[in-house]
């Protein structure tokens, strides 16, 4: 009986560790994903770097997992302890507050300055209003809503939309920012793809495409070769290492731009991700237990206006 009580005990335990962050899940008969949700005390991501909707820890498509946890141990408030397709504004008003005032990060609330020093991400800036959140949740999607109005001058309605299409492999994140302040809001985000595919150690298993004629050559680390328009690895990455590059050749003004493709030979995994707004800065970054293709979009919205965007991904088997 004794040993019946403590296995039920440790049953629960593993239970409430599994679910202590807010969470969905939505599938279409083709993918199964699970995302966490917003929330200010109790959520997966409470940090001030990254959009807090569309967090997404496991999607799973043909025997393939596309993401999931790349670090060591998670912390709610660190800047990168996230997962999946999220996505990071640049921050509004951060050069104009002095130290103490607040600056606005879109999907996060108002941040209070620290210092002088140029805006870091990985500061450890206090949150001092989160806005409102309401979520609303689907079969097949998870539709987040964020309001903020900081009180002097900037005011918004941010919805974002996580959706799986019917009868097809693919996600798309639908985006529409509202502007209801008195303040023109002019940023770029980009999406970290923070990709984490089968497990996989990042390395020569790994093919990157992209949509231009790679126009530079890799940093000299010696970890990556560019070739027309593939990035490659020349050996698996080991622990401590990691590359950022800066491939050139696109236009920065241009939809055909952002279309970047990711492969693996040994486990068959693919996927391909297009976007309907031009791409206009990229990069990329990686470590060995994830690989993140970086595209940028400027977003420009004046007061009473909307700016609108989506971002596709399409997930595949290679012919292995």
């Amino acid at each position: 009986m004794l040993k019946q009580i403590l296995t039920v005990c440790l049953l629960l335990s593993c239970l409430q560790v599994v679910a202590q962050y807010p969470e969905a899940r939505i599938s279409n008969g083709e993918i199964e994903a699970r995302l966490y949700l917003p929330d200010a005390k109790e959520g997966f991501y409470r940090g001030t770097r990254f959009d807090w909707a569309g967090v997404i820890p496991s999607l799973k498509y043909k025997g393939h997992e596309y993401f999931g946890e790349w670090y060591a141990k998670h912390d709610p408030k660190r800047h990168d302890a996230i997962t999946g397709p999220v996505e990071a504004f640049d921050p509004i008003e951060y050069d104009s507050a002095a130290p103490g005032e607040t600056f606005i990060k879109i999907g996060i609330g108002t941040v209070k300055k620290i210092n002088n020093n140029p805006y870091r991400f990985n500061a450890p800036f206090e949150l001092v209003n989160t806005g409102t959140w309401k979520v609303r949740k689907k079969a097949d999607r998870i539709i987040f809503i964020h309001k903020l109005n900081d009180g002097k001058g900037y005011s918004y309605t941010y919805t974002k939309t996580v959706r799986l299409l019917k009868g097809k492999p693919e996600l798309v994140l639908e985006h529409n920012l509202k502007n209801t302040g008195q303040k023109s809001i002019n940023t770029s985000v980009f999406n970290h793809n923070f990709f984490v595919i089968d497990s996989q150690t990042t390395g020569s298993d790994f093919t990157v495409t992209l949509p231009f004629k790679i126009e530079n050559k890799p940093t000299g680390k010696k970890l990556m070769d560019f070739s027309e328009n593939k990035m490659t690895y020349l050996r698996d990455l080991k622990k401590g290492e990691s590359t950022m590059e800066y491939p050139t050749g696109y236009s920065g003004d241009k939809v055909e731009d952002y279309d970047f493709r990711i492969e693996n030979k040994k486990t068959g995994a693919g996927v391909r991700i297009t976007a309907d707004r031009a791409l206009s800065k990229f990069m990329y970054w990686s470590v060995p237990t994830t690989l993140s293709p970086e595209p940028f979009i400027k977003v420009d919205a004046d007061p009473g206006k909307e700016f609108n965007w989506a971002i596709k991904y399409q997930f595949y088997n290679t012919e292995k």
